[in-house]
């Protein structure tokens, strides 16, 4: 969790202000996830702060979403004609990736319990 929030506080991603009584507050939890080794033993312990986006309301609070996702189909296209012409392939893990994100609305969160931000 010190991971997550230093990342955060580093990015300057949000900043407390007094809650808006005219705006819809996003909650927040976070999401905790075991990484094990192929012997199943816990090597690494995960957190990720997520916001509750299902209290959002269309038109309202936001105007369109997009995520970033590849399909299947263009994977395995991908890794076929790099087969074929001997590319090597490389993968790399982005850490906070959402947090590099640009909106173009205000955006109003609950703090995440047990840690008081700056």
């Amino acid at each position: 969790m010190e991971e997550e929030i230093s990342q955060i506080e580093k990015n300057e991603t949000w900043g407390l202000v007094p809650h808006p009584k005219d705006k819809n507050i996003i909650g927040t939890k976070w999401v905790l996830k075991n990484k094990m080794n192929e012997d199943g033993q816990i090597i690494i312990n995960k957190a990720r702060l997520v916001c509750k986006g299902y209290s959002q309301i269309e038109g309202i609070d936001f105007e369109e979403t997009f995520a970033p996702v590849a399909r299947v189909e263009a994977i395995t296209m991908f890794l076929d004609f790099s087969c074929a012409k001997g590319f090597k392939i490389y993968q790399m893990d982005v850490k906070s990736t959402f947090l590099n994100g640009e909106l173009m609305e205000e955006v109003y969160m609950e703090q995440p319990e047990g840690f008081d931000l700056t």
